[in-house]
């Protein structure tokens, strides 16, 4: 068990956790063999799990069910009293585990039980029931003896997945990363019992329920939870629709620090994208996010919707998200040119653009042409494609695609009529500052996978945490600053201080230039822009127009966009976001709240869930070797060195 504290001692040490064990089993985890003549009906009908005995007794098996000793004397015999049937159910269930036998109930209701052993002919036997005019119980009949082996079980023993819930609480308290595999271990070695990988998994999940709170109950909450979030943070947006059936239906989430910091000091620049959450009842999160000054992910709002990445839904999102906008600067969204987004984003944001995400525009490339091409071809053609994409001028996109037309001619038909218009820069009529994939919020994405098998309250909650950090932790760091320009920026100033040396100016009118060098550029100083199109794209002088402001001695600060600026920067993170107060008053209670809500009748389904995506997957880039000459970036058949 490597490291970790074992069970029995999570048991045997922490009274305090084994009195949460008895009240959390108490409703009928002693259910095991029922007669289906006089069952309880108010008992938890938790089906029992039968495996192979392993003998509390023998010496070579002492070390095994170690954590089930201190319970061989929970049943003492006639005229033992428990303050209810269900301590009674609780102790018997701990008595045969301990003692390693099986039992079946021959009566079983609120007020008498009745037990025997289940070996046929074995006359083990208990009987208890109420005490009059109380609620307690007593045992009246009791005969201790096993003639099945003693006490050792032809036929096993049983426990449930709540036994096994009750058992793991606390130790997954301390361990969240408890996995389905070391339960099955640890139960193995402390009480005897042998689980299979789902009985110990469906236990994790019960556990975990009971631990962070109902699934259910968080759907029930989620208007009064709005209400609490919007009071904390005013100005924000929160609100959640339900369906005709009052089934959950979507939820938005923008807060006030988000939308005042893309505001004031962000990029016109948003990013779209969304994962597949994993929780109960699934569901997707769509997220808006953002580039601040120093080209770090800054979220601005978020939603969690039922139906996967429908277009409503997009539509929808994207109506909130105009709602609580009020920028006049046209805006760039970098998003895949499916799932509705094209339509929705030239309707609801008119004059704004759309840069189709290239690493989408990449998959579908590959998945329309169903798989014609090998690994090698794919990447040389990736690369292609984005140099295309990256190319600044015309000229520079017709070569690359030139090399695909060579590969493949349906390729290159297929891209000339995916719009290059929207993805291209040498054709693009926005400013997207050269981020050409809709992944960028990553960052977010990691946060939401992280806390999307929490109760649906909890993990916007734990969201909302991870944002109020980030911009404490931001707003810390940029208070240190010195420069004009925030860090990353500063360093692209500086490379392209560096490459202007080499570079000769020629005036050609008041405010025009050329420039030479390797190519001949013009640069007009009065419209901020150069011919070869990197200063409009990243927002800082390019090496050309640096030169020019050099000669005309003007500082290169002068002429960086305010998006690049240190004071941007720390605009944008000047907001910070508040906690949500008094959430244990129930939402019940809010008589101004009568919207009722449900989980959505979609649950997870049977099996391990897949693995987590986090935003759409990197495309995989592999560099060519040379074996010929050992260099990088061709292979021997295009080798051109010297040797």
């Amino acid at each position: 068990m490597s490291s970790r504290t074992t069970l029995s001692e999570t048991v045997a040490v922490a009274p305090e956790p084994l009195n949460a064990f008895h009240t959390a089993v108490a409703d009928g985890v002693l259910d095991v063999v029922h007669d289906t003549n006089q069952i309880d009906t108010n008992t938890d009908m938790d089906t029992p799990l039968e495996v192979p005995p392993v003998p509390l007794r023998s010496s070579n098996d002492e070390k095994y069910a170690k954590g089930a000793q201190q319970w061989q004397n929970t049943i003492t015999g006639v005229g033992q009293r428990f303050s209810s049937v269900h301590e009674f159910r609780e102790s018997l269930r701990k008595y045969a585990i301990a003692h390693q036998f099986a039992f079946k109930y021959k009566k079983n209701d609120s007020h008498r039980v009745t037990v025997k052993c289940k070996a046929e002919g074995c006359p083990w036997r208990i009987h208890a029931s109420r005490l009059s005019t109380t609620q307690l119980i007593c045992i009246k009949k009791m005969n201790s003896t096993h003639t099945c082996e003693g006490a050792f079980a032809t036929t096993g023993h049983q426990a449930t997945r709540s036994w096994v819930a009750s058992i793991i609480k606390e130790k997954l308290k301390d361990f969240p990363d408890y996995k389905p595999k070391d339960i099955v271990n640890d139960i193995k070695q402390e009480y005897g019992i042998q689980l299979n990988y789902f009985q110990a998994w469906r236990g994790k999940e019960i556990a975990k329920e009971q631990l962070q709170g109902s699934y259910k109950e968080a759907y029930s909450q989620l208007p009064f939870f709005c209400k609490k979030l919007m009071e904390a943070n005013p100005g924000s947006l929160a609100m959640c629709t339900t369906k005709e059936d009052s089934s959950f239906d979507r939820l938005f989430v923008s807060l006030h620090a988000l939308l005042l910091g893309f505001q004031q000091g962000c990029r016109p620049l948003i990013f779209l994208d969304s994962i597949p959450l994993k929780s109960k009842y699934q569901g997707t999160l769509l997220a808006a996010t953002s580039a601040d000054a120093d080209d770090g992910v800054f979220p601005v709002a978020f939603a969690i919707v039922d139906d996967a990445e429908s277009d409503d839904s997009w539509h929808w999102f994207l109506l909130q998200l105009k709602s609580v906008l009020s920028t006049s600067c046209p805006i760039t969204f970098v998003a895949d040119r499916e799932k509705g987004l094209k339509t929705s984003i030239a309707e609801i944001f008119e004059g704004s653009f759309h840069a189709y995400c290239l690493r989408y525009l990449t998959e579908q490339l590959f998945r329309d042409l169903k798989g014609q091409f090998s690994h090698e071809v794919m990447r040389l053609m990736i690369e292609d494609l984005y140099a295309a994409a990256y190319a600044t001028k015309p000229e520079g996109f017709q070569n690359s695609m030139e090399s695909i037309k060579k590969i493949s001619e349906e390729a290159y038909n297929w891209i000339i009529q995916s719009e290059p218009q929207n993805w291209a820069n040498s054709f693009f009529l926005g400013t997207r500052y050269n981020h050409m994939t809709s992944n960028f919020g990553e960052l977010f994405y990691n946060w939401a996978a992280d806390a999307d098998e929490l109760p649906i309250t909890q993990m916007v909650d734990v969201i909302r945490g991870k944002i109020m950090e980030l911009i404490i932790s931001r707003k810390a760091v940029s208070d240190q600053w010195e420069t004009r320009l925030s860090p990353t920026m500063e360093e692209k100033l500086k490379k392209e201080s560096q490459k202007s040396n080499s570079l000769s100016v020629l005036q050609s009118t008041c405010s025009t230039y050329e420039v030479c060098g390797d190519t001949t550029e013009v640069v007009d100083i009065d419209r901020w822009e150069c011919s070869c199109k990197a200063w409009q794209l990243t927002g800082v002088p390019c090496c050309h127009a640096i030169a020019v402001i050099s000669g005309i001695d003007q500082s290169f600060y002068d002429y960086c966009s305010r998006y690049c600026t240190a004071e941007s920067y720390r605009l944008t993170y000047s907001e910070i976001v508040h906690p949500i107060l008094d959430m244990e008053v129930s939402a019940s209670k809010d008589s101004q709240l009568v919207v009722t809500v449900t989980p959505p009748p979609t649950k997870r389904p049977p099996g391990r869930p897949a693995m987590k995506r986090f935003g759409s997957q990197e495309v995989v880039k592999r560099h060519l070797h040379c074996s010929r000459c050992k260099g990088l970036g061709h292979n021997k058949s295009t080798c051109k060195e010297q040797l």
